[in-house]
């Protein structure tokens, strides 16, 4: 082990108690996407302790802060800001205190990580190969996405013909000590679908005067799982998901005028994507067509597929390595989950990889995204270190 990696450890131990109380408050007061006002100014807290003076703001809660020497090569590391609408089922101290409001996608680790990562590398600034431009960003987990708006605000303006960026996210599958990678394609583009089938409702007894919308949709469902059995590339992940149904009136005797339906779609090819919102759109129109009823198709495109740079990412895996050790660090294989920091990876070379949060007794196994999600703490030593690490190698 070298000199800069025994610093960067000694570092990040010395300061895992106050990253730990970061994010422990942040779990303790989360906020909804673009609504982050009281996250932000806490943020804008943290690093002015730092002693940090380069700091903006960018779509009004997004901050980003500046360490090093202009003159050197420009590298973005990101955390994502935001909380979900989930009812967080905890008995933790710090369990939060807004109602219906929780991070449970581990926004508050991220974010404590890059304020940690921060502190190692004011410390050792004068070691920074790289101009740091530290992104806390918001609205990671709602449409538009908070990485397309920075983008849009001139995030990458004068450095994207240089620029590198670099993220992480938690990963329960993973013990706390973990590290994942996958290079190129990783995570999957998510395009949501809004679907109303407006028929004519009537007297269930009597459907010879209706135009009943359920078995249409019942044929749409059907006919569009076929867009991914028998038009999609078997080669080809590609998921179709319809997760809610409802209906306008309806009954036991009682045939509504209009259902709706809500779902999602998912893949890893820019141009198959089109072409399965081209085919979803045909079938859809010519389903409802054929029987008489109108069909109102929103496809609200979403978050890109993810691409991690094979150059960067093997040279982010191989610093992992050496940080922390080959039998610490793990092959991941490819996600149908969808994830705003693909905007990024669309513009700049990039590397997004996984941290490990769970523990040998699994008492941190819960998924992402559910009212019982938490982390092994101890995580934060492997997340600080490894991020300011990547900063400094």
């Amino acid at each position: 082990m070298d000199k800069l990696s025994t610093d960067v450890k000694k570092l990040v131990e010395s300061r895992h108690p106050n990253v730990v109380k970061i994010r422990r408050h942040l779990h303790k007061y989360p906020e909804l996407s673009f609504q982050e006002t009281e996250t932000a100014s806490y943020i804008e807290s943290q690093i002015k302790s730092l002693d940090i003076k380069e700091v903006r703001r960018s779509v009004d809660t997004g901050i980003i802060a500046t360490i090093g020497n202009p003159s050197k090569p420009p590298l973005y590391l990101r955390a994502d800001i935001d909380a979900l609408p989930i009812q967080e089922a905890s008995t933790v101290d710090y369990a939060s205190s807004h109602t219906g409001v929780m991070h449970a996608c581990g926004h508050d680790v991220h974010t404590a990580t890059l304020l940690g990562a921060m502190a190692v590398l004011k410390a050792k600034e004068a070691d920074l190969k790289y101009h740091v431009h530290c992104v806390f960003q918001p609205g990671e987990e709602k449409l538009p996405g908070g990485a397309s708006l920075l983008i849009k605000d001139g995030l990458f303006e004068s450095t994207k013909a240089t620029a590198k960026m670099i993220g992480n996210h938690v990963h329960p599958p993973l013990m706390a000590g973990q590290v994942g990678f996958k290079t190129g394609i990783y995570m999957a583009s998510a395009d949501e679908i809004y679907l109303d089938v407006i028929g004519k409702g009537g007297h269930g007894a009597m459907p010879h005067l209706c135009i009943d919308p359920l078995p249409i949709v019942a044929e749409i469902i059907t006919s569009l799982q076929t867009v991914v059995s028998r038009s999609a590339n078997p080669s080809l992940p590609t998921v179709l998901t319809f997760g809610k149904i409802n209906s306008d009136g309806g009954a036991t005797n009682i045939i509504p005028s209009k259902i709706s339906l809500q779902g999602t779609f998912r893949t890893f090819d820019e141009g198959w994507r089109s072409e399965a919102h081209r085919l979803i759109r045909q079938r859809v129109e010519q389903i409802a067509q054929a029987h008489g009823a109108v069909a109102n198709l929103e496809i609200r495109v979403g978050y890109p597929s993810l691409y991690n740079d094979p150059t960067l990412t093997e040279h982010c895996r191989q610093s992992a390595i050496r940080y922390l050790g080959i039998d610490s660090v793990v092959d991941l294989p490819i996600r149908t989950t969808s994830e705003d920091f693909a905007y990024y990876s669309h513009e700049v070379p990039s590397c997004f990889y996984r941290v490990g949060t769970n523990n040998a007794s699994n008492d941190y196994g819960s998924s992402v995204h559910t009212p019982t999600f938490n982390v092994d703490e101890d995580c934060l030593l492997t997340s600080v270190g490894l991020m300011a690490w990547l900063a400094l190698s």
